[in-house]
């Protein structure tokens, strides 16, 4: 019995490590910062997570710019974003922003839908 009761303990003491990382991606989800967006978007393939957190960044970043293309388009809109022809692929795009909120440490804790503006109207702002 006293075997059996170490064999366990032992199993949770290893396991400790892999349930603070699920639980640390999972919280991630909430996307409170920017860190938790470039967390989802730079997810490893081979993370049991990895569908859902790329599902999630892009749909996320996608969501957000076509939300502010919506505005922009009406008839009181102002263009901020000016793509260049031909404009680059989502996923080039949300590469360009992951590296850049990387290379920009001090924005981490700011909410992801700022900081993709910042980087979005820093690349490509519109010349008028």
């Amino acid at each position: 019995m006293k075997r059996k009761l170490i064999c366990v303990m032992f199993a949770v003491v290893l396991s400790i490590p892999t349930l603070v990382s699920a639980a640390t991606e999972q919280q991630d989800f909430i996307v409170d910062s920017t860190d938790d967006i470039v967390d989802l978007c730079t997810t490893a393939p081979d993370d049991p997570l990895y569908t859902a957190a790329i599902h999630f960044c892009q749909g996320y970043l996608v969501g957000a710019y076509a939300y502010y293309d919506a505005l922009a388009s009406g008839p009181e809109g102002v263009r901020l974003v000016c793509f260049p022809d031909p404009a680059p692929s989502r996923d080039a795009a949300i590469d360009m922003y992951v590296k850049w909120a990387k290379a920009h440490p001090e924005h981490m804790k700011e909410a992801p839908v700022d900081t993709l503006f910042m980087f979005l109207t820093e690349k490509w702002p519109c010349k008028e």
